[in-house]
Formats: structure tokens, sequence, C-alpha cells
């Protein structure tokens, strides 16, 4: 699955809102992270056995969403009954949105909904990283804006960057909520609006909002993540992972990317057994008979943990491989440097074989978040000037750099 993938499925839906009366298409939970995780979660659900349809509570209660909800978003364990609420909302937001989108189906059935996949493969392109759900989110919000005859005003407001034109765009979108929506009330809508406009004042590098008000400089990635402390529990120095309900002094954070890194390893062993048969990414004397079980940092994370969530950096090896070859006698702080190498030209052929001429719904790297693993893990920034899958120059750029 690709980003124009995803606009061709779009292209034959029809999200407009004056026709839905959806008000909660998108919300207020519904940050890229956190649509990141939640689509996550959905998936290793169905993975590890899970039926559909399926409520929500079945996947913030399964074993996997409980562990890394605490470890990435230092929230409050789900299984606590004052989170009931809490939880409900940031799974339920994002799963609705989805619905919304086409991605997901729902059904009142009683008083509880009841959640199927209609379209897997976008699903799982939103799970993989927090950037692919970034690029989901910029396509399904301008595509109902689109829809719904609100993209001139918008467009407005980028042309003009004024707060006079931010606070006009505001009213206009609440008063288009309230007409066409069950929101009635401005604020109800404006907690929604910086939903819609940050993300893509970030695709297009202009201004959006903050505080209510213009933003200083242009929308940057990190401002439109959900896992950002809440100014008011900063105020009355709360913990994220201390529920509302249960405010205590806030206690010590875990290592927040482990989850990512643990995830970004998860995603690519399930994708080398599904697409490569579980072999080895190197084929060597190790590797004969022997099935890849180790997803090895190419870039140690110990030293690099920037890039150890980059499934770019991981290289899927036998347990020969990995521990007698890329570190010797065992050592996992000791590196290979020869080895590392090897790793390198090997995963730039991965790399290249998966953009270039695997079919696109099975695509699972990204060509510059590469380069970035490249010039990070080298100290170089050689690899940032070379063109857009110019694999050639790449292993020219690790012989010269390496």
């Amino acid at each position: 699955m690709t980003p124009n993938l995803i606009a061709k499925y779009f292209s034959t839906r029809n999200f407009d809102i004056r026709q839905s009366g959806n008000g909660r298409w998108i919300d207020q939970k519904c940050a890229l992270d956190s649509v990141c995780f939640v689509a996550d979660c959905v998936v290793e659900y169905l993975r590890e056995g899970g039926i559909q349809p399926f409520h929500s509570p079945d996947i913030w209660r399964s074993e996997y969403a409980v562990r890394s909800v605490q470890l990435w978003f230092s929230k409050p364990d789900p299984l606590t009954p004052s989170t009931l609420d809490e939880y409900n909302k940031f799974f339920r937001q994002p799963l609705k949105m989805l619905c919304a989108a086409d991605v997901l189906e729902e059904k009142l059935v009683g008083n509880s909904i009841e959640f199927s996949v209609k379209n897997m493969d976008i699903l799982e392109f939103i799970s993989i990283r927090e950037r692919n759900a970034y690029e989901f989110l910029c396509l399904y919000i301008e595509k109902t804006l689109k829809d719904s005859g609100l993209w001139d005003s918008f467009e407005t407001f980028f042309d003009e960057q004024t707060n006079e034109s931010l606070q006009y765009l505001k009213f206009k979108f609440a008063e288009f909520c309230i007409k066409y929506t069950k929101i009635n009330t401005h604020v109800e809508a404006n907690r929604i609006f910086i939903k819609v406009l940050n993300p893509l004042a970030c695709k297009y590098k202009l201004k959006g909002t903050l505080g209510g008000r213009i933003s200083p400089s242009f929308i940057t990635f990190d401002v439109i993540f959900y896992n950002q402390p809440n100014w008011r529990d900063v105020r009355a120095g709360k913990a994220k992972n201390i529920s509302r309900g249960d405010f205590t002094p806030p206690s010590e954070s875990p290592q927040l990317y482990q989850y990512k890194v643990s995830r970004a390893a998860k995603n690519l062993r399930q994708f080398n057994d599904k697409y490569n048969n579980g072999r080895s990414e190197i084929i060597d004397r190790f590797s004969i008979g022997e099935k890849a079980t180790h997803m090895h940092h190419i870039f140690p994370r110990h030293q690099f943990p920037e890039i150890a969530d980059f499934i770019e950096n991981l290289i899927a090896l036998t347990s020969g491989q990995h521990l007698q070859c890329a570190h010797p006698a065992g050592n996992t702080k000791v590196i290979n440097k020869d080895y590392q190498y090897i790793c390198l030209v090997n995963k730039t052929e991965s790399i290249r074989k998966n953009l270039l001429e695997d079919e696109e719904k099975n695509i699972i790297y990204n060509f510059f978040d590469f380069l970035k693993v490249l010039d990070t893990g080298l100290m170089t920034n050689y690899f940032q000037r070379i063109g857009e899958n110019d694999f050639s120059a790449i292993v020219h750029g690790i012989e010269i750099n390496f």
C-alpha cells in the first residue's frame, strides 16, 4: 500500500459531511501517533486470533494494547476501573474516524458499536509507522474538505496566513459543523478544528493554529503528535500515566521509544515471514536451512537511539548470522564492522526490490527514511542529497563513507 493507492481508493468514495451529517469524521484523539497506535493494536488483535466484529474494549483490553499503551503513551493501566471513560475515547475516536474513511465498518447493536475491517491493506499501512498515519490523515482530511465544499475556505487561509483569516476560517468551520452535524457549539467545533488544520499546515509547510491563534512559525511534524504533555496536567503537576480519577504525584516515565522499536522489529519479521518465506536477507553458510528469527539493528540501538525504531535500520538474520557474524562471540554490545558493511549492502538491495519491484500493496520501506538511517549511522550528510530511488548512488555512498 502507498499514499497513491490510498488516494485512488478515496477517489471512489464520497466523504461529503453535508450528506453524512457525521460531525465525528475526525476528533480530538485522532492525532497521527494515536491513529497509528490504534491501527497497530487492531492489526495485532486480529493476528493473535481476535474475532470480527469486535468492540473497542476488545482492542484496548488485549494483552498487546495493555502492555504497549503504558509504555509508549505513558497512559494508566487500561484494566483500572477509573480509566474506562479515558480509554473508551482514546480508542473509539480513531476507530470511528477509520469508519468514516471507509477503512473500517461500524454497526450499532443495542447500545454498543461493533467494528470490522473493510480495507486491511490501508489499516496495515497506517499501523507501520507514524509518518504513514500522517500521510493517510492528510489525504483523508483534504478529500473530506473538498467533498464537503470547505476546501476553498482553507485555501484562503493558506494564501493569507493572518490571524484575522484564521479566526474567520475557524468561525466558518464551526458554523458549518453546527449547520450540518450534531455539533451544536463553537467550542466543540474548535476542539476538532485543530486536528483538521494543523496536519495540512504541516504538509504544505505553512502556519496553522496554536493556543487559539495563528502559530508564530510553520507547523512542524512534532507539533501534531498526541503524545505531548497536557498543559493543564503540567500546571497541576500531574503525570500523564496517572488517570484524572487516580491523581497522585508523578511517577518516573519509561523509555518511550521502546514500543516503537518493538513494533518495527515485529513488522519486519511479519513482512519477511509473509513475503520472503522467513529467509534471511543475507545468503551465506549460516543461512542455509535456517529461518530468519532475529531482527538485527544494523546501527546499534544503544549508540543510535534516534533510528532504533526505523524499519530501514533492521535486517532479518538467522540466529547464527546474528550471534556469530554480526556480534562476535554473541556479544551484542560489539559490532563486526565487516559484517555491518555486508548488512548495509544487502539491506539496500532489499529496499530497492521492495520499492521498485514488489506490488505496491506490499510496500513497507520509505526511501528517505533509509537515507536518514545512513546519514545518522555513518555520521555524514552525504545521503540526504541523493535523489529518490537512486540506489546506485546509495551503494557508492556506502563504499566511500563506510
